[in-house]
């Protein structure tokens, strides 16, 4: 007896579900997340660096190491709010070495300015100010030739091999920046040295 058209139709359909269910289940067993729960997207974690997020980054590139060179200079804020924040000062040199890097808490950015003078300033006054003298701290009149003057006194907290050498040197660049304890500073380098040397001024 020859099987009906209806039949055979019913067979494939049997056997195509089956197949169906069997990758199904295998899908299934396979995931490592319940089919019931609701997707969420994962969030994004910006640019960290060091374990602390990255706010905001200023570059510049001016002659300090080598006059007839540009050093690359960064000034990086990272941390999970601006005021709270870390400033870190890096000068490279133009074949990618470290010169120097200073950190300093965000705040010494306020030095002078209204928003730290005033106590009726906002919290976001007090944001945007950092963030307008990052953008202002690399510009030319913060760099100054010849790095020591002839007539300048030696500071005590500097040796004085590293000061003769600055002073000997009227082709050294200095570059002048706000220091951690809110005083001036003042970075040169030493070419006799070899090193960049922070002045307080």
């Amino acid at each position: 007896m020859k099987p009906s058209l209806f039949t055979i139709c019913a067979v494939a359909g049997l056997l195509q579900l089956g197949t169906s269910c069997i990758n199904t289940e295998r899908e299934v067993a396979t995931s490592t997340k319940d089919p019931r729960s609701v997707y969420v997207p994962p969030a994004s974690t910006g640019r960290r660096i060091s374990g602390a997020t990255v706010l905001n980054t200023v570059r510049a590139s001016h002659a300090f190491s080598d006059p007839k060179t540009k050093d690359n200079f960064v000034l990086q804020l990272r941390g999970p709010r601006i005021l709270t924040s870390r400033v870190h000062l890096i000068v490279l040199s133009a074949q990618g070495d470290t010169l120097r890097h200073e950190v300093l808490p965000a705040r010494a950015l306020l030095a002078g300015s209204t928003a730290q003078d005033s106590k009726m300033a906002t919290v976001r006054d007090q944001e945007i100010a950092i963030l307008r003298r990052m953008n202002n701290f690399f510009t030319e009149d913060h760099f100054t030739r010849p790095a020591v003057p002839a007539s300048a006194t030696q500071p005590a907290e500097l040796d004085a091999k590293a000061w003769d050498s600055l002073r000997a040197d009227p082709a050294a660049i200095g570059f002048d920046y706000p220091g951690a304890a809110g005083n001036d500073m003042r970075l040169a380098y030493s070419r006799q040295l070899r090193r960049a040397v922070a002045i307080s001024q």
